[in-house]
């Protein structure tokens, strides 16, 4: 996959972003949104290995760039010929708060579509509201919060909110995005 838009380039990982992968999923701060506040303490090989693993058709995992700087990562994972699972973090903290993941999402969004995909969906923890704000922007809707459905590792009982999108509440949202 090679998606651009001006300075953004959303491509297939390679090994060559192993490093970038290794310091991002053991930093805490970056992973915290996803219930790891302490990293997921991988090492190199294991981080390799889930890069040969995803095999760009049923799963995919992309780096994220931006002026060929790699800022994060998203990944998809097919659920059946109708339904895909999807998953961003934009993990250089720089690059936050900067409008960029509306964009980076509806680039991977739009070519899920195109390939025949009906429905999207993804999970966030309930407490990341700039998360949810992005979502609920480009058309998802919030369909399931699983209230105190998991423990993180310091122990701390956590919830989830579940998103769904389909494509015309994806185009409804960009027209209405490109009015204003």
């Amino acid at each position: 996959m090679n998606l651009k838009y001006n300075e953004i380039l959303v491509r297939n990982a390679s090994l060559e972003d192993a490093p970038n992968l290794l310091k991002w999923w053991n930093d805490g701060r970056v992973m915290e949104h996803a219930g790891f506040p302490l990293g997921l303490n991988t090492t190199d090989n294991r981080v390799i290995q889930n890069i040969k693993n995803h095999d760009m058709i049923n799963n995919a995992l992309l780096i994220i760039e931006y002026n060929k700087f790699p800022i994060g990562e998203m990944n998809y994972k097919k659920l059946d010929h109708k339904s895909v699972e999807i998953g961003i973090k934009i993990c250089e903290e720089e690059y936050q708060n900067r409008g960029l993941g509306k964009i980076i999402l509806s680039l991977l969004i739009s070519e899920l579509f195109s390939k025949g995909f009906e429905k999207i969906l993804l999970s966030t923890t309930a407490e990341n509201k700039r998360a949810h704000h992005v979502y609920e922007k480009l058309g998802f809707v919030n369909t399931e919060i699983k209230e105190n459905s998991w423990t993180d590792q310091l122990g701390n009982i956590r919830s989830s909110v579940i998103y769904e999108l389909i494509e015309e509440n994806f185009n409804n949202q960009l027209t209405k995005l490109k009015e204003n």
